[in-house]
């Protein structure tokens, strides 16, 4: 398994925000986290990004301790820092998903300016490659942090609501996103509000502030689970 859970709870400090989280992801597997803010989705993907250690219980991810394999482990966060106040071009932002694997002296590679290349085109990022990431709009830098994420070819993507900012397009694009890297066997995990970004997961776990259900979108898609998540029937 890529990432196994078994009676973990996550939180801050001494204060637990979900407990009793239980799973296990295969390669290839997509596990969509929905709910309200503060439900609990960005604190579990931080904790098995490594970023907050777990509270009890167990949890490995690629068969170790959380956050010790940050080679083979992409998170992108929910607002990630585009660092404004530098002068960074688009393609500078994107190759810096590379440093895990090269660390920040070594030269890049032909392999790392193809990957950066790639990612780009992948996320439409490319047609602003040279524009300073702080003058683009919001979808933009969405999609520059995505090809940042995808540039590490990593085996676990943790995807806090990449769909943030964008248009109906750019959400395609993102499924289109999350299929192909599944194909190629990345376990996903993605944060969400939108019950339509759960249509092709392999589980499905509605959170707030405790596992409210979690199983194949058929099941934990129920209307009685939906209202205890949202307090109303969210339209399918």
């Amino acid at each position: 398994m890529n990432i196994h859970a078994r009676d973990l709870a996550v939180g801050h400090g001494h204060h637990p925000v979900v407990e009793h989280i239980s799973f296990d992801l295969a390669p290839g597997d997509l596990l969509v986290l929905i709910g309200t803010n503060g439900s609990g989705k960005s604190t579990l993907l931080k904790t098995l990004a490594g970023l907050l250690p777990g509270m009890h219980g167990e949890l490995t991810v690629l068969g170790a301790e959380a956050g010790s394999k940050p080679n083979e482990v992409a998170y992108l966060p929910q607002h990630p820092i585009s660092t404004h106040t530098l002068p960074l071009r688009v393609q500078d932002v994107v190759a810096m998903g590379r440093y895990a694997e090269l660390g920040l002296l070594r030269p890049m590679r032909s392999v790392d300016r193809q990957a950066v290349r790639t990612a780009m085109a992948r996320t439409g990022a490319d047609v602003v490659a040279t524009t300073p990431i702080r003058d683009l709009s919001g979808g933009q830098q969405q999609r520059a942090h995505l090809a940042q994420v995808i540039t590490r070819e990593a085996k676990v993507l943790l995807l806090d609501e990449p769909t943030a900012g964008l248009d109906i397009n750019g959400r395609r694009l993102v499924a289109e996103i999350i299929a192909e890297e599944r194909a190629k066997g990345c376990t996903v995990v993605l944060a969400t509000h939108e019950l339509s970004d759960a249509e092709n997961a392999t589980a499905v776990m509605l959170l707030a502030q405790r596992v409210v259900a979690m199983g194949p979108p058929s099941e934990a898609l129920r209307d009685d689970y939906l209202r205890e998540c949202f307090g109303f029937t969210q339209p399918h």
